[in-house]
């Protein structure tokens, strides 16, 4: 019956998420291990908040983005040092019972997570600064972000929420429990992209792989931030470790012109501008 319906052009058809099943790979087949994350916290400061509850999600895949099979999760719950606002509560379904008494082991989040290549999250600027403080370890790794690092827009998808994207890909999931975020992006990762055809995985990879490089227009002329703005720079205030001034995040490929367009536009003159290359292992933390 949903094929029928779908087969008039009248219906969209959303399934349930069900369990991936495994698939083998050729002989030969490098495969590696990457780990999808999603924490809970009872705030969006990662210097003054905590995690309430952390999923993570290994998964195999190779270097063309098939992945290959999901294997067991990591979920545990923690309680915060204060009670879960309820505005925290409404958005998670995370309760103060829930958490009592319940603590996230360091070592064991560590070991869980040892051989794992790469670590995905959807909006992992959000996961790593987390993640990092609950373990140095994960300042080693390589990162990746589902929401930024695949052009969605392009591939017609206006949102770029996971439930939006989920939605659109043609299947839903039972939310507010962080393991099943995880499922359901991996399984985003694994469907082939609308206007492209390739899986979504494939895309990220080559995304992630690209170093990138943030430019600081540092001392630029008061009367010229319009125009800074106009290309995309954003202000960094007081209170980083990083200069006040107007910066921007570039390609690889644009770095040399957007350089030379400071000197001629905002600077009219050389000057050494702050530069620094962004790859997996920097992006999306507070080293930059």
């Amino acid at each position: 019956m949903a094929a029928t319906l779908a087969e008039t052009g009248h219906y969209r058809i959303q399934r349930r998420l069900r369990p991936r099943p495994k698939i083998e790979a050729p002989p030969g087949t490098e495969l590696k291990q990457a780990l999808f994350v999603d924490a809970e916290t009872t705030g969006l400061d990662h210097q003054t908040d905590e995690i309430i509850e952390l999923a993570m999600v290994p998964f195999t895949y190779g270097q063309d983005g098939q992945v290959h099979e999901v294997k067991e999760p990591f979920q545990h719950f923690q309680q915060p040092s204060k009670p879960i606002s309820a505005e925290i509560t409404k958005l998670t379904g995370i309760t103060d019972q829930m958490v009592a008494g319940q603590v996230i082991d360091p070592g064991e989040v560590n070991a869980f997570a040892k051989d794992v290549v790469l670590i995905v999250a959807h909006n992992a600027g959000f996961d790593r600064r987390f993640m990092e403080k609950l373990s140095p370890a994960f300042g080693l790794k390589g990162w990746a972000c589902s929401q930024s690092q695949i052009d969605w827009a392009e591939e017609g998808i206006e949102g770029t929420r996971l439930s939006y994207l989920v939605a659109s890909a043609g299947f839903f999931y039972e939310k507010h429990r962080a393991v099943n975020d995880c499922l359901a992006a991996i399984e985003l990762l694994a469907t082939p992209l609308p206007v492209t055809g390739s899986p979504g995985l494939t895309k990220l990879l080559e995304n992630a792989r690209k170093p990138t490089w943030r430019i600081w227009a540092e001392n630029s002329p008061f009367d010229l931030k319009d125009v800074l703005k106009a290309r995309g720079y954003r202000w960094n205030p007081d209170g980083t470790p990083f200069p006040k001034a107007w910066f921007i995040d570039v390609q690889d490929d644009r770095r040399e012109a957007e350089l030379s367009s400071l000197q001629k536009e905002i600077y009219q003159r050389e000057v050494q501008v702050l530069t620094r290359k962004i790859d997996a292992f920097n992006g999306f933390s507070d080293r930059l």
